[in-house]
């Protein structure tokens, strides 16, 4: 049996997570005695700087009788984080393009705090004053 046989027999199920500069890859593969097992690959894109790119990747082998522990410890997990920390994505704050609004809860309007925000102030030089 060739290389490609043995891929598309070990390959049984596969999903694809798309998630900005990562990628995971969840894949249901057979051993050799026919049994399943689970592989998660993180695969990270890398920029270089003359413009070509690589891939980084991790990959996490995970077996029929860790299931249930691991689901049980990566809800457990889950859940903690979403219960302190909620929903929001504090990262996306630390992106390039993102906007802030800045509203009070005081008498203030979004319209009076849009022109409080940073991006509409006025440079003024000191030669100005």
């Amino acid at each position: 049996m060739n290389n490609n046989d043995m891929m598309e027999k070990e390959e049984i199920f596969s999903k694809v997570l798309r998630a900005g500069r990562r990628t995971y890859f969840f894949d249901v593969r057979s051993t050799k005695a026919g049994d399943y097992y689970l592989t998660i690959t993180e695969s990270k894109k890398f920029t270089n700087d003359d413009g070509s790119y690589h891939y980084k990747k991790h990959k996490i082998y995970l077996y029929k009788e860790d299931f249930s522990e691991f689901n049980s410890i990566l809800a457990e997990m889950t859940d903690y984080i979403i219960e302190e920390k909620g929903d929001e994505v504090i990262s996306e704050r630390h992106q390039k393009d993102f906007k802030k609004e800045y509203v009070n809860n005081d008498s203030e309007s979004a319209d009076d705090a849009e022109s409080n925000a940073p991006e509409n102030f006025t440079d003024i030089d000191f030669d100005d004053i």
